[in-house]
This record gives structure tokens, sequence and C-alpha cells, in this order.
């Protein structure tokens, strides 16, 4: 049976053809949007992002043995359940408080299962790719792994070079069987919720919401009235967040506190790296609720790229992670060890360069306090 169930067949073929074209209750243009009651305005976004979810969840079911078609489906179905889920909670007072708070939650709990196919695909390359270029071998073909800076003092002598080397294939082999693993894991995991009955009720229930969604009698107001507060909210949040990160300390390259932290205990690693991975989904909720407003006009581009300097952060620092996880394996030889801690110190550089990349956009960032 392919994933979303005769209903969601039926549902979207009922909902296909309004894909592009305007809705009667929906304002044509987002500077219509001030003219238009608020719910008027988020029905219109969550239509569109369920119309997305859907699409994505037709492509999926096609993709058949096309493994590469299948993974850009999911990445797509996993970016409309976000969409909506952030929309849901930050939007919560103009709908039904119960229905939204479950739904939101099914559908983190859909994006979570199927993101960790792809996070331990993307860490593994990761990886290996930092392994062959800190042993000298290259990276592999295709990566995506930015520059590193090497040692500054002169360290790195010739014995440990020639560890490293002998190390570091062993090291990737070992990273290769624990990762894919967890990779095959996690794809079986993402294969049974794909057809659990689970999955289909959320599935039904984007759906509905594709062309129904229960509003409260709040949201018949006017939306330059009524979506101020929930996105200046979600705004506050955000700068609230980003006003507790070091970026003083942040904004010199090299201070090495992300390098310290991270041969701390591993509690005291996770502690110290939260409040980072804090403010990078609070400013994804802030750009979502951007979009509620613009309708279908461009992101604001620096709070895209500071994003995308958090999300090489978060992806760094659990390739760390893996690299320490993998360094307590029992029993591994010392020239295997040795490469691990090399990799983790390298990783844990790249944690350090991103925030340092995150400080610098956001000095740029259109972001004011309300």
């Amino acid at each position: 049976m392919t994933p979303g169930g005769a209903g969601v067949q039926h549902h979207e073929a009922d909902t296909a053809g309004s894909v592009g074209t305007a809705h009667p209750d929906r304002p044509a243009h987002p500077d219509d949007a001030f003219e238009a009651t608020a719910g008027q305005v988020l029905a219109g976004y969550l239509n569109a992002r369920c119309a997305d979810f859907l699409r994505s969840l037709r492509l999926y079911g096609e993709s058949g043995s096309d493994t590469a078609a299948a993974a850009e489906a999911a990445s797509a179905l996993r970016c409309s359940a976000r969409r909506i889920g952030g929309t849901l909670h930050t939007f919560r007072v103009l709908l039904d408080p119960v229905w939204a708070d479950q739904l939101r939650t099914e559908l983190g709990w859909l994006s979570g299962t199927l993101a960790q196919e792809y996070a331990c695909t993307a860490r593994l390359h990761r990886l290996v790719s930092a392994l062959g270029r800190l042993s000298g071998s290259g990276p592999v073909p295709g990566s995506g792994s930015g520059p590193v800076p090497t040692a500054r003092n002169g360290e790195g002598s010739a014995a440990g070079a020639g560890a490293l080397t002998v190390g570091a294939s062993r090291a990737g082999a070992l990273l290769e069987r624990q990762l894919t693993l967890a990779r095959t894991r996690s794809h079986s995991a993402a294969l049974q919720a794909l057809g659990s009955s689970r999955f289909h009720a959320v599935a039904d229930a984007v759906a509905v919401l594709a062309s129904e969604v229960p509003l409260a009698p709040v949201a018949g107001a006017p939306a330059a009235e009524i979506l101020t507060a929930p996105r200046t909210a979600a705004e506050r949040r955000l700068l609230d967040a980003v006003s507790a990160l070091p970026l003083a300390r942040a904004a010199h390259p090299y201070n090495a506190e992300a390098l310290v932290h991270g041969l701390a205990t591993p509690s005291d690693g996770e502690t110290q790296d939260a409040p980072w991975h804090q403010v990078r989904l609070l400013l994804r909720l802030h750009r979502y609720a951007q979009e509620v407003r613009q309708g279908s006009g461009s992101p604001d581009p620096v709070l895209a790229e500071a994003g995308r300097a958090l999300d090489r952060h978060r992806d760094a620092a659990e390739a760390a992670a893996a690299a320490a996880n993998a360094a307590r394996t029992p029993r591994i030889a010392p020239a295997t060890a040795y490469a691990l801690g090399v990799l983790h110190a390298d990783q844990r550089l790249e944690v350090e360069a991103a925030r340092y990349e995150f400080q610098r956009i956001w000095q740029r960032t259109a972001v004011t306090a309300p």
C-alpha cells in the first residue's frame, strides 16, 4: 500500500485542482492581507503547505525503486510537515487549540522519524570526508565540507601524522559500520511509520486541512490587527534566545570555547550546545511566521543565511558526538582512537567556525526588537 491511503488520495484529488489558483476566501496578493481577515490569510498559507505535503506524499508513493526520487520526496514531505507544525504553534491562538496541539505533535513525530535516515547518511559522509582530508588522502568526492584551520602552534609532528594515517582507515571503517547500521534501522523505522495507521491518520488530517481550517472566532478580525501579535511573540522569543548566546566570544575567531567544552563530559557538551540548537529552532519558527505574512514572497535572505549557519553548527556538533561515541568502542586500536580524537577536535572546530559565522551574519539581520 502506498503511504496516505485511499482517503488521502481522494482528498488530494479534491485539492489538486485548486493548487496555483485563487482561493475564494484567500487574498490574491500579500498586500491584500491588510484587507482580509486573519483567518483568511492563515488558511491560505496552510492550504498551500498542505497541498505541498500531499504532492510530496504522492511523489513518494510513485518513486518506487528510485531511491533518489524517494529521498527528494521525503525531504519535501519533512519540509512541509515542519512548516505546517510551526505555523500551528505560532498562530495557535487563531485555531482550535486542542486540534492544533494534537496535529502539531503528530507532524513533529513524522518529521523527526523521516529525518533520522537522512541525518545518518549526511553524518557518515561528513565524517569520512573529514577523515580523508585530515589524513592527507583527500576528501570524498562530492564532499561539501569546507576547509578547516590546521594547527597554529607547530603541533602535528610527523609521528602524529603517521598515526593519523594508520588509524584513519580503521576509524572510517568503524564509523561506517556504526552509522550504516543506524541508517538501516532509521530506514526501517521510516518505512514502518509510513505504513502505520498513525501516519494514515496524520495524512488524512492534513488532507482535510488542505481545504478546511478549524479557526477560532478571533480569526474573523482583520489580519493587520490579529496576525501581528503572534509574529511579534515568535520574534521576541528568538531575540531573547540569541541575547543569551555568548556572541561576544563567538565574534573572535579561534576562541576555542566550542573545542574546550567539546572535550568535557557528554552531558556538559550537550548543555553547552543546546542554546545554539534552540536558537536554530526559534529562527525557523520566526521565518515561517514571516512566510505567513509575506504569502509567496521571498524569505529574508539574511535570516536564511543565519539558518544555514546554525544548520552547519548542528551538523558539526552531532558529527563530533558520533566520533566521540565511536572512540568509546571497547578494544579499539590506539591508532584508531587517536584518529577519532583528531576527528572529534576537527568537528568541534567546525562548531566554533559556525558560531563565528552566525555572529557575523546576525550583525546584518533584519530582525529588530519590537
